[in-house]
C-alpha cells in the first residue's frame, strides 16, 4: 500500500521529469575541446574504474592527454576538479530548467530542479560513488557546494537574500546531501524511491523553513529596531537643559552622590 501509495504521490512528476531528462541528456555538460573539460571528464573517468584515493594529478594528466604542467595550469588539486565540476553541473541544470508554470507551488518547482541535477549526474554515478566512498569530508568543496544550493534555488524561483535566504540554502544543503545519498544507492532507472523519499522531504522542510522564516523575520525587525531603541534611551538619559548643570537621579540610584 505504501508503494501504491508513493507512486501515486510522485507519478505525475515523472512526466515533467521525462521533459527535462530530455534536455539534460542532449547537453554535453563537459567541453572536451577544452584541456580543462578533458582534465575533468579524465578525472571523472578514473574515479569509476580504481579507487579515487588512489587517483594522482599523473594519473588524471596522462588520462586526459595533457602535460602535468598544462593541468596545473587548471588545477592545483583534485577538489578544485571537483569544484569545478560542481560548477558545470550547475550550469547543466541552469539550462535545462523550463519555464515556471502558471500555478506550480515552490515546492514542486525545487522537486524538478533537484531531480534534474541528479538526471544530469546520471552519468557519472558510478564514479560519484567511488569518490564518496573513499573521501572525507573536504573544506575545499563547501563554497561550490553551497552556491549549488543557492543556484538550486534561484532556478526554483526561490529567494536567497537576506537571513531567511541564508536560512534556505543551509536547510538545502542538509536536505540534498541526504538526497544524494539516496540517489546514489538507487539503482531503479526510475528513480522511484528517489523521488518519493524527495517529495517527503520538501514535504517537511517547506513547515520546517516557514517556521524558522517567522523567527528570522522576528529577528530581523528587532535588529531594525535596536537603532531607534538606543536613540530613544539615550535621549532619556541626556541631561535636561537648564538649572544648576545637576543631573537628575535616576530612579533607584539614590541621589547619585556617596
Amino acid at each position: 500500500m505504501f508503494v501504491l501509495q508513493c507512486k501515486i504521490a510522485v507519478g505525475w512528476k515523472l512526466r515533467l521529469r521525462h521533459t527535462i531528462s530530455n534536455v539534460t541528456e542532449d547537453t554535453d555538460m563537459l567541453d572536451q575541446s577544452t584541456a580543462r573539460g578533458r582534465i575533468i571528464a579524465a578525472a571523472l573517468g578514473l574515479a569509476a574504474t580504481r579507487d579515487w584515493h588512489a587517483v594522482t594529478l599523473r594519473d588524471i594528466a596522462e588520462a586526459a592527454g595533457v602535460a602535468l604542467v598544462d593541468l596545473k595550469g587548471e588545477f592545483a588539486s583534485k577538489s578544485g576538479i571537483m569544484a569545478a565540476f560542481t560548477r558545470a553541473v550547475d550550469d547543466a541544470v541552469l539550462r535545462a530548467i523550463p519555464p515556471a508554470t502558471s500555478g506550480q507551488s515552490r515546492r514542486d518547482a525545487l522537486f524538478d530542479v533537484i531531480m534534474s541535477r541528479f538526471d544530469a549526474l546520471a552519468p557519472y554515478k558510478t564514479a560519484l560513488r567511488s569518490i564518496m566512498a573513499g573521501a572525507a569530508p573536504d573544506p575545499a568543496l563547501i563554497r561550490p557546494l553551497l552556491a549549488s544550493q543557492h543556484w538550486m534555488l534561484a532556478a526554483a524561483g526561490i529567494g536567497t537574500d537576506g537571513i531567511s535566504g541564508r536560512l534556505r540554502v543551509a536547510g538545502l544543503a542538509s536536505l540534498y546531501a541526504g538526497m544524494f545519498r539516496t540517489w546514489l544507492a538507487d539503482d531503479d532507472p526510475g528513480l522511484a524511491r528517489t523521488m518519493a523519499a524527495l517529495d517527503r522531504r520538501l514535504r517537511r522542510a517547506e513547515s520546517t523553513i516557514t517556521s524558522i522564516e517567522d523567527v528570522a523575520a522576528g529577528a530581523g525587525r528587532i535588529v531594525r529596531d535596536v537603532p531607534g531603541v538606543l536613540r530613544e534611551t539615550f535621549a532619556r538619559r541626556r541631561p535636561k537643559a537648564g538649572g544648576d548643570g545637576a543631573t537628575a537621579a535616576e530612579p533607584g540610584t539614590g541621589s547619585g552622590t556617596v
